[in-house]
């Protein structure tokens, strides 16, 4: 029997967003068995809380490049790296309390929240995991992308990505999905965009706290400034963004999810239909 995980002690991270370039404080609190991960804006009249588990889809939006979660007026911005980590390392209960609407995205991959949560000391719970166990295959797809979750014991992820530039090209990679293979192989993976991307963002008022600290922007012969982790970090970050998007859920996923050429957009459907049958 798995039990479920939360962190002992308060932990706090700083940084700015990826998209607003505003700075934001993020506490990050235990919480009791079967509470869940609950989202707080603390800088919010009445600190209204947002509750992952109970989030309708409606509660869900995309903006550009990012996942947005919300209740009313309260929206929290880019939540998809911290949920990997959450996910990653089988966290199922947390408090996260936020000052802002974007999370900070710190070096642009999981392994900063990895690192954090690890220094708040992860704890077991007396209480068993409760998953969503696939039992038929739910899929969706649009126009050359298409994402489906197939029954599998435990969690199995195999994503496809092809980009016409030849610094990504084309990349596969499939993983059994456990805490180790998550800290080695996922969580450092960084967020990555073509340059012509960038300045097309910067253009639209996005990417305003990106980087190459914290950001990828390739070239046609590699990336600017900066090394990859990984020959192929690009799939794995998308891997990464994947998780943290599948955490919407709020609850842990046992299949195979199979995706090609998927973003956040269609990571939403499939959401959106385990969603339904939880």
């Amino acid at each position: 029997m798995i039990q479920q995980k939360t962190i002992k002690d308060p932990v706090v991270i700083e940084g700015r967003g990826l998209q607003t370039g505003t700075n934001t404080k993020v506490t990050l609190k235990g919480s009791p068995a079967n509470s869940g991960i609950n989202f707080i804006r603390t800088d919010l009249p009445d600190t209204p809380v947002i509750n992952v588990r109970s989030l309708s889809f409606d509660g869900v939006a995309l903006k550009q490049r990012r996942t947005v979660i919300g209740s009313g007026k309260a929206e929290i911005h880019t939540t998809e790296h911290l949920l990997a980590a959450l996910s990653g390392l089988g966290i199922n209960n947390i408090v996260v309390e936020i000052n802002g609407r974007e999370l900070p995205g710190l070096d642009g991959s999981a392994k900063d929240y990895v690192d954090a949560l690890d220094r708040a000391d992860i704890i077991i719970q007396d209480e068993p995991v409760h998953s969503l166990v696939i039992e038929r295959p739910a899929w969706c797809g649009n126009r050359d992308s298409f994402i489906a979750v197939f029954p599998h014991s435990g969690l199995h992820i195999s994503y496809f990505l092809s980009y016409p530039e030849p610094s990504i090209g084309e990349q596969f990679l499939s993983l059994e999905i456990s805490e180790d293979v998550f800290r080695r192989e996922i969580a450092p993976a960084r967020t990555f965009c073509m340059k012509k991307e960038a300045l097309l963002l910067l253009a639209l008022g996005f990417g305003k706290g990106a980087d190459h600290d914290n950001t990828l922007i390739m070239g046609k012969d590699g990336p600017f400034k900066s090394a990859l982790r990984f020959p192929d970090e690009h799939v794995r970050h998308k891997i990464l963004d994947l998780l943290g998007d599948l955490g919407l859920v709020g609850m842990p996923l046992e299949g195979h999810v199979v995706a090609v050429k998927s973003g956040h957009t269609l990571n939403m459907e499939l959401v959106k239909k385990l969603k339904a049958i939880t």
